[in-house]
């Protein structure tokens, strides 16, 4: 009977290391959508839901598949009320583009791996700007998209330190492998 719930336990823990970089990248969503500005709304929120994309799927990518960035994307759509699609392709592009070049993303330390977020969030705004073209048929202003990659990537610092955090202090020893 031990061996069982050893067995259980080992598992009921490798599903919650498991569901932790899904679960960040949710809160970011949330907390990029929260209706409050610091700055007086003179400056748009960070993409915060990107940046664990962009972490976990460097550090962990078994822990940061296709579809859960398919389903942050759906809700950063859901909660930013924009056009439908406009953020879920974009964040799917990003991941495509750094799941095919981890090799050279994941080597980069320092301002490397910030200049490598830089790219990322480039990808997903560029995408949210050419499918916002096509959608209202126009070319919108690129102002506020070259700000919020810029605010997104300052933000990218204390964020990374964060989540790098959370993966030494809970992801890492919870998780097994079976």
């Amino acid at each position: 009977m031990t061996a069982m719930s050893d067995r259980i336990g080992w598992s009921f823990r490798g599903a919650v290391g498991a569901s932790i970089p899904f679960v960040c990248a949710v809160l970011g969503v949330i907390a990029s959508n929260v209706p409050v500005s610091v700055f007086g709304a003179l400056v748009p929120p960070p993409m915060f839901g990107l940046m664990p994309i962009y972490f976990w799927c460097l550090v962990r990518p078994d822990l940061m598949p296709p579809f859960a960035v398919f389903a942050i994307g759906v809700l950063q759509d859901l909660l930013g009320g924009g056009p439908a699609g406009v953020w879920t392709l974009s964040f799917v592009g990003a991941y495509a583009i750094v799941d095919r070049e981890r090799d050279s993303f994941a080597g980069l330390a320092g301002i490397g791996a910030i200049l490598g977020f830089a790219a990322a969030m480039l990808v997903a705004g560029a995408a949210a700007y050419a499918i916002i073209s096509i959608y209202y048929w126009r070319l919108p202003p690129v102002a506020p998209i070259v700000v919020e990659i810029a605010i997104s990537v300052v933000f990218y610092i204390p964020v990374a330190v964060i989540l790098g955090f959370i993966h030494r202090r809970l992801v890492g020893p919870l998780r097994g492998d079976f």
